[in-house]
């Protein structure tokens, strides 16, 4: 059973903060990019609607655990004609048939899944020949001195943050699941602590 905090205060504080300007930001960088029939990883509050252009989407199949988040994707503002799904499921264990998508959509979620490794294989057997990964997250910084603090502090975090850590690699262990890397870039967002503000994004396809 979940608790008062888990229901009605962490959705809202999560939202909040994948909110933030410089979050925002990074999401308008790959959103956009996206073609075909799309799948998004932990849609979440549903930020990510906004961004994608219906005039290359055929339709946005969205799915996260969260039931309030859901309600909240749900509610989302997004452009006229966007055709929107949004169902119950973990990144881990996708409802889809092999080679389902054109387009994998991943942003802020590899730090709170159960298992990376096992949502990004999913990611990869979900996505057509040819079909491209999109991602965008924050994890472990590359300066040591970053890093000894996100371990110091990421126990506390997960507790507080739904499950989020500090401490994944990013690009590399979407590598190790299979693809390669065609577009990679990396920055402290702006305005956020450097534990937090690590980001790396870009584009995969299968290796």
């Amino acid at each position: 059973m979940t608790s008062f905090y888990d229901r009605h205060i962490m959705p809202k504080l999560i939202g909040c903060a994948c909110a933030s300007k410089p979050i925002m930001k990074q999401r308008a960088k790959v959103v956009p990019l996206a073609k075909g029939r799309v799948l998004e990883l932990g849609i979440g509050g549903g930020l990510n609607l906004a961004f994608y252009d219906p005039k290359l989407v055929s339709s946005v199949e969205g799915v996260d655990p969260s039931d309030e988040l859901r309600a909240f994707a749900e509610a989302a503002p997004r452009p006229e004609g966007l055709n929107v799904t949004i169902a119950k499921g973990t990144a881990e264990a996708l409802p889809f048939a092999d080679g389902s998508f054109d387009t994998v959509v991943c942003t802020f979620t590899l730090c709170s899944v159960q298992d990376p490794a096992a949502a990004l294989a999913e990611a990869k057997r979900a996505l057509k020949p040819g079909g491209t990964f999109l991602f965008c997250e924050h994890g472990l910084a590359p300066d040591a001195k970053v890093q000894t603090w996100q371990r110091r502090i990421e126990p506390i975090w997960k507790r507080l943050a739904g499950g989020c850590h500090m401490t994944r690699p990013i690009a590399s262990a979407i590598a190790a699941a299979g693809f390669q890397l065609q577009d990679q870039h990396g920055m402290y967002l702006p305005g956020t602590p450097q534990i937090l503000g690590w980001s790396e994004w870009g584009s995969a396809v299968v290796a």
